[in-house]
């Protein structure tokens, strides 16, 4: 159990970071303190899609000195995923943020459950 721990470590970590980021985006009232919750989660899942896609001994898939074996090699579909994953995250946070702004400027709070009692008062 130990050794599995040690060899997978940055899978480990990554499910650290996510459940760091879930608490933060479960238990924090601030909408600030969750997009950056949100944040961590998105950077735990690509950690976890890189580490997935990484084989020791072999090198990104640029073909080099005439190499065209597939075993020499790592696979880029893992890293094209996670720059996918990376333009997508830093859209809806952009849109996550100007939201945020957005709910300031009318409600004057970023707390959830004062924007909540305040939209019960507009009847909203």
């Amino acid at each position: 159990m130990g050794s599995n721990l040690i060899v997978n470590y940055g899978e480990a970590v990554a499910m650290i970071l996510f459940v760091i980021g879930f608490a933060n985006l479960l238990l924090q009232n601030n909408l600030i303190k969750k997009i950056i919750g949100l944040n961590i989660m998105d950077s735990a899942v690509y950690l976890f899609l890189a580490e997935k896609g990484y084989i020791v001994g072999r090198t990104v898939p640029i073909v080099v000195n005439g190499v065209q074996s597939v075993e020499a090699y790592i696979n880029p579909i893992p890293a094209g995923l996670v720059l996918t994953g990376i333009v997508v995250s830093v859209s809806v946070s952009a849109l996550m943020l100007s939201l945020t702004i957005r709910l300031y400027r009318r409600y004057h709070t970023l707390n959830l459950d004062e924007i909540a009692a305040l939209l019960q008062k507009e009847g909203l």
